[in-house]
């Protein structure tokens, strides 16, 4: 059996086309995979070791150009970090309230997290001004979802489009505590206002109408915060004037990385991967669940527990997909994860229903309106609907051009469509990857057999 042939070419405006050509003869994955570290993990560890008392060690982060955004940012508020490698990385904190000014203003470039959770901790440092923006893409992206409630916590935060976009001016100030009935189950709005809590005089509380991941909530114990969690009603509440101390931060693989080789390990025939050191935190393994439904052959394997986040490999082997419903509480736990599931979708039997992910349309692209039309380009049968898609899988692939739309993970749902195409398929603006998988390629063409 010949090997895909996958090439990257850089174009004269820096921009890098991905060409997966499959072999006629087809092709199997092999191998034991290591992936990067989780990014939301990342993310909080640079965080919360700027805002804490003494160091914090963090290993295994994420090499992706998103935390690099979160170091940046944290640095001109006066943290000290060490360059950034997976190996360790020290971050000799400030302490929580003692942000200096920036002399510039902060950019959060792509990363919607960074700039969501830093404007919690911006607003309640009362007296120092700041201002925040990101690129083309995060400049369009809605911030109202964290601005309200800031200003229902007394806020003073100017932006765009009545304070809803990017750049954002903020005028630090002491802040109120709210108890937040938020409309949406989103892990990003729930840790901004936590994070304004922490600076806060008195309780602030969260309430979801679902569980979205607990990243912060965990982190912020492990840190010192003084954190009640009520599962009943999905509510955190967490007391201010908060003292956090640093830490030792172990980050585990990402589940989102690992969600690409569980799709492509079960799509591509005679296939077999094992992804080394994934995070299964309960909040983040919608992806296993969906795959499960749908009749994938995954098993957890040496499940662990690091640095207070579970730990596992996960061995997956290829099977007949077979169509399912995902919709509902489920969704929170696997929004990133959508894009490759509808991948999954495309070679399952039947047709496959996803609802209630209408937050897909303000990720990094309108990534429902993006997967249908790049799948459609390669034969699929995908139709747009307001909050979701509907896919009949069972239509054999062809290779295209498609596009990435500079979102990282559409253009990695579409190197592992491919894998499954004939002929040749060429990915525009592929270089979109590094924002959370720097080495994808070099992972793409170590399994291929």
């Amino acid at each position: 059996m010949l090997a895909a042939i996958i090439t990257l070419q850089t174009q004269e405006n820096a921009s890098q086309n991905l060409i997966i050509q499959r072999p006629p003869s087809g092709l199997s994955l092999q191998g034991r995979i290591s992936i990067p570290g989780d990014k939301s993990i990342s993310h909080r560890a640079l965080m919360l070791g700027a805002i804490a008392e003494g160091e914090t060690e963090i290993q295994g982060l994420l090499l992706g150009e998103d935390p690099r955004s979160t170091a940046h940012c944290f640095q001109a508020l006066g943290a000290e970090i060490s360059e950034l490698n997976t190996q360790l990385v020290r971050v000799k904190g400030i302490g929580l309230g003692n942000f200096q000014e920036p002399m510039d203003v902060l950019n959060a470039g792509n990363s919607g997290t960074t700039i969501r959770l830093m404007l919690g901790l911006l607003a309640s440092h009362p007296g120092r001004f700041f201002t925040v923006t990101g690129d083309d893409s995060l400049r369009s992206r809605p911030m109202s979802r964290v601005v309200k409630p800031l200003q229902q916590m007394s806020a003073e935060i100017w932006g765009r489009n009545s304070n809803t976009l990017a750049p954002l001016a903020v005028q630090g100030q002491a802040l109120k505590p709210i108890h937040y009935h938020s409309p949406i189950a989103s892990a990003q709005v729930k840790s901004c206002i936590l994070l304004a809590g922490l600076n806060t005089e008195g309780k602030t509380t969260v309430t979801e109408p679902a569980l979205s991941r607990d990243h912060s909530e965990r982190m912020l114990k492990a840190f010192g915060a003084e954190l009640s969690i009520d599962p009943e009603t999905n509510s955190v509440t967490v007391t201010g004037n908060a003292k956090l101390y640093g830490q030792k931060v172990v980050v585990p693989g990402d589940i989102s990385s690992a969600a690409f080789w569980l799709v492509a390990g079960s799509i591509v025939p005679g296939s077999e991967l094992v992804v080394e050191n994934v995070g299964v935190n309960p909040t983040r393994t919608g992806i296993l669940e969906a795959l499960a439904m749908m009749g994938a052959d995954i098993q957890l394997e040496n499940q662990r527990e690091v640095a207070g986040e579970p730990v596992a490999d996960v061995r997956v082997r290829s099977s007949q997909l077979k169509s399912c419903t995902i919709a509902g509480d489920i969704i929170p736990r696997l929004i990133d994860e959508i894009p490759i599931l509808a991948v999954a979708a495309t070679f399952a039997q039947g047709t496959t229903i996803i609802r209630d992910a209408a937050e897909l349309r303000v990720k990094e692209s309108d990534r429902i309106t993006v997967m249908a039309q790049q799948l459609n380009k390669m034969g699929a049968k995908v139709t747009e609907l307001p909050d979701g898609m509907e896919i009949t899988g069972g239509t054999a692939l062809v290779g295209a051009e498609v596009d990435s739309h500079t979102d990282h993970r559409i253009g990695m749902s579409l190197a592992i469509a491919a894998l499954n195409a004939s002929g040749t398929t060429t990915i525009h603006r592929a270089e979109a990857a590094a924002i959370s998988y720097p080495n994808f390629t070099s992972t793409l063409k170590e399994v291929c057999r």
